[in-house]
């Protein structure tokens, strides 16, 4: 992981490292060429190009935020057309409304979606399944859901890019990805490579 100076040519992107599966990212987006900063403090968030919000769970993500001063700045730096990925507890932190969060969550919000928590059940009813996402390439998606959320409102600026059923769980939104399962546990690196160049785009304005 760097916390120093930027390598030359490498995009420099952080994890928000608060809880989570924080390492699983870090480790993709490393393989990928990328320089990896662990976020947890505004300071380190100042220092990347994107952000990446895992998934855990995101109530306590949510308090733990703002308990270190990051709330804000993350709220501003998406506002202002930071990249973000999303994966699971990441996808309800990006969404504008929570349908059923906790009385005191937030959320950071960039994504024009409502999203509901635990969606598909508890711990028990986790599973695996292949979807399609044209978007993403012909090969379908291999897809891990762990307690997870889905979108029941998708704005209209908001493509949907994977369905399970009538449920969507994967959404893009200008530089903002979200998905309510876990490429990082899964080797799937189309999410990371896609959420890599929307920051190489911003980065060479």
């Amino acid at each position: 992981m760097d916390g120093g100076r930027r390598t030359s040519g490498a995009p420099r992107v952080g994890v928000l490292a608060l809880q989570g599966d924080v390492r699983e990212h870090a480790a993709v987006l490393a393989a990928l060429g990328a320089q990896v900063v662990l976020v947890r403090s505004p300071a380190q968030l100042a220092a990347v190009d994107g952000l990446v919000l895992p998934g855990g769970e995101s109530s306590v993500i949510d308090k733990l935020a703002r308990s270190f001063g990051l709330r804000r700045p993350i709220v501003d730096r998406l506002s202002a057309g930071m990249p973000a990925l999303g994966t699971c507890a990441g996808l309800i932190l990006l969404a504008d409304r929570i349908l059923d969060g906790l009385p005191t969550q937030q959320s950071f919000g960039g994504l024009d979606v409502d999203v509901r928590r635990n969606a598909f059940g508890s711990q028990v009813d986790s599973f695996e399944a292949l979807l399609d996402a044209p978007a993403m390439g012909e090969a379908p998606l291999h897809a891990t859901f762990i307690r997870a959320p889905a979108v029941e409102r998708v704005g209209a600026s908001v493509e949907v890019l994977a369905s399970v059923g009538d449920r969507v769980v994967a959404v893009e939104q200008g530089a903002l990805l979200g998905t309510a399962f876990h490429p990082e546990v899964d080797g799937e690196l189309r999410f990371h490579r896609r959420f890599l160049a929307h920051v190489a785009r911003v980065t060479s304005v």
